[in-house]
């Protein structure tokens, strides 16, 4: 997808080419994934002569959205704050050696907020009364979330 939102449209040849360039993958390679993810709605094809030629049907900020909720879903049980929290460390106004106008100020922070230990996976995982879906990580019925949202899952390598 990196590849194919730039280009706009590409068959799986062009998609090759440009990806042969950083990391290179066979033909087949590429051919399968894209067709896995026309068969999942994330690309459009359509028939040119012998090939197809694809179109993303989401754009990359639809499709990091669809992927951070399925990380808040299944690793932090759908608490934004636990996430927050486990990234605490690596955000820019957390790190000690931070150089803005405030450091003293960020450092008192940065140090108050490392006294308090920063929940685990494990720590927000649902308690054991939950249904086991939920404390297992695994996906409700119908790919439906819990705002009632019907998410098709994205697998975060074709990202």
């Amino acid at each position: 997808m990196n590849m194919l939102w730039p280009m706009g449209e590409a068959t799986v040849r062009e998609i090759r080419d440009r990806l042969a360039e950083r990391r290179p993958r066979a033909y087949t390679t590429i051919m399968t994934i894209m067709d896995r993810l026309a068969r999942k709605g994330v690309v459009e094809r359509r028939k040119v002569g012998r090939a197809y030629r694809y179109r993303p049907n989401l754009t990359m900020e639809d499709a990091r959205s669809q992927a951070l909720k399925q990380v808040v879903e299944n690793f932090f049980n759908g608490s934004g704050e636990a996430l927050l929290a486990q990234l605490g460390p690596f955000l820019p106004a957390a790190r000690p050696d931070a150089q803005t106008a405030n450091a003293p100020r960020a450092r008192a922070a940065a140090a108050g907020a490392s006294a308090q230990p920063v929940p685990t996976v494990a720590q927000t995982a649902a308690p054991a009364s939950a249904p086991a879906s939920a404390r297992t990580g695994e996906s409700r019925e119908g790919n439906e979330s819990p705002h009632g949202l019907d998410v098709a899952p994205i697998d975060e390598t074709l990202l």
